[in-house]
């Protein structure tokens, strides 16, 4: 029996993308994920069985993780981009299919992303996985970074992706990663999160998630916000309290913070337009120069960090350095095709300055393109996207891994099949 069966209209193939900060899932063909859900899950003991071990229940989703369970710890089920607890991984499927897509396993084939330095027992666990419990017809493990270059239809480019917990530059070459020049450091959107964090506790602003406000009042800028807190509050976990603050911090990055031009330079931003937010308890306030200032360790390291990890290269050095390692023939075409992608990319400003700190180390023989979506969307969605393209193309279904191959060769069968 071939793969190419599952070509065609009649049947979708389901295309999924574990990120860090969220996990993405729909049909292929389609413009976006049908779901976008927080990779954290709420775990809690809710019983014991007959031998006294605790029975766990899970909470999945963007609302039964708000909901407040005293005991209830939010955790990630990923390590380094990879499945680190399958028990928490198999329940998320499980929710994927029957609740968020309604999805019957056995009629899908399945498209499911990974990172490119993800290990052979990992990838073998995962295809054994979906074939054993799911029973899917047809399985493709493929490179988050692939899929974000085909989205932006660059077979051959070096990809930028800068998501939650690291950023990463990965070239590829008609398809096919490099695995030997990839360069990532572990800075991304969960370090500028902690920098936000670290600056207003210097400043004495309160973080207050908004589960524990019940009223505020309205105060002019800069004033002590005026709320109350809620009464009988249930006694809830460290992990889940910092979820919710960490939440109010993505908020704000989102809304205030941009990346300098140039090297970050005080008398320059000064004269930058300041923005006004406030936060959920009230407190308002214009913030000028800190807005440039915390996310400028993305770039350049040397920039006092207080987020526990020190930055060993800015983006700009990755491309660089990872390009240095690529063959001297294909320098051009990376260079010419540097493709941007991942949620910590809609940092306004990246881009442009990307741009710049490459223009000004680019050898002057070779022609440097930057290379973005237009929508914030599409840049966080890359590599569903890239996905949803892939799984859908007449000339890839032959490429699936079926379940007769599957049967025949094991599951040692994705690392010839899914490069």
């Amino acid at each position: 029996m071939s793969g190419a069966i599952y070509g065609g209209d009649e049947v979708g193939a389901l295309v999924l993308d574990i990120g860090h900060n969220t996990v993405r899932a729909g049909y292929g063909g389609e413009d976006s994920p049908i779901l976008d859900i927080p990779s954290n899950i709420g775990i809690w003991a809710d019983s014991q069985d007959d031998v006294g071990e605790p029975r766990y229940k899970y909470n999945i989703g963007l609302t039964a993780i708000h909901v407040k369970r005293p005991g209830m710890e939010l955790v990630p089920f990923l390590k380094e981009g990879m499945v680190d607890n399958w028990d928490m991984f198999e329940n998320l499927t499980d929710y994927i299919y029957k609740h968020a897509l309604g999805a019957v396993p056995c009629d899908h084939p399945i498209l499911i992303s990974e990172p490119p330095w993800i290990t052979p027992p990992k990838r073998e666990q995962m295809a054994e996985l979906m074939f054993e419990k799911y029973k899917v017809p047809a399985l493709y493990l493929a490179k988050n970074a692939a899929l974000a270059a085909f989205a932006n239809g660059r077979p051959t480019c070096l990809v930028v992706d800068s998501g939650a917990t690291h950023t990463s530059a990965v070239p590829l070459l008609d398809g096919i990663i490099l695995t030997h020049a990839v360069v990532k450091s572990p800075v991304g959107g969960d370090y500028i999160s902690m920098q936000c964090r670290h600056y207003l506790e210097e400043k004495n602003i309160d973080i207050i998630p908004p589960y524990m406000i019940s009223s505020k009042e309205l105060t002019k800028p800069d004033e002590p916000a005026s709320w109350k807190i809620k009464t009988c509050l249930p006694k809830v976990t460290e992990s889940w309290h910092n979820y919710m603050v960490k939440e109010v911090m993505q908020d704000f990055q989102a809304s205030v913070l941009q990346v300098s031009d140039n090297l970050y330079d005080e008398e320059v931003v000064k004269s930058m337009p300041a923005i006004h937010y406030e936060f959920p308890h009230g407190f308002h306030k214009d913030f000028g120069v800190e807005r440039f200032k915390i996310p400028e360790p993305l770039f350049n390291p040397t920039t006092s960090a207080k987020a526990g990890i020190q930055p060993i290269l800015g983006v700009g050095p990755l491309v660089t350095t990872s390009v240095g390692m690529c063959d001297i023939d294909i320098r051009p075409a990376m260079y010419g095709s540097v493709v941007v992608t991942g949620g910590n990319s809609n940092i306004q400003g990246f881009n442009e300055r990307l741009n710049r700190d490459l223009a000004a180390k680019t050898p002057p023989s070779m022609r440097l393109k930057v290379i973005s979506a237009a929508g914030a969307v599409e840049r966080k969605f890359g590599a569903w996207i890239g996905g949803s393209i892939l799984s859908s193309l007449g000339s890839f279904q032959q490429l699936w891994v079926s379940k007769q191959e599957y049967d025949e060769g094991g599951k040692a069968i994705v690392q010839s099949k899914c490069p």
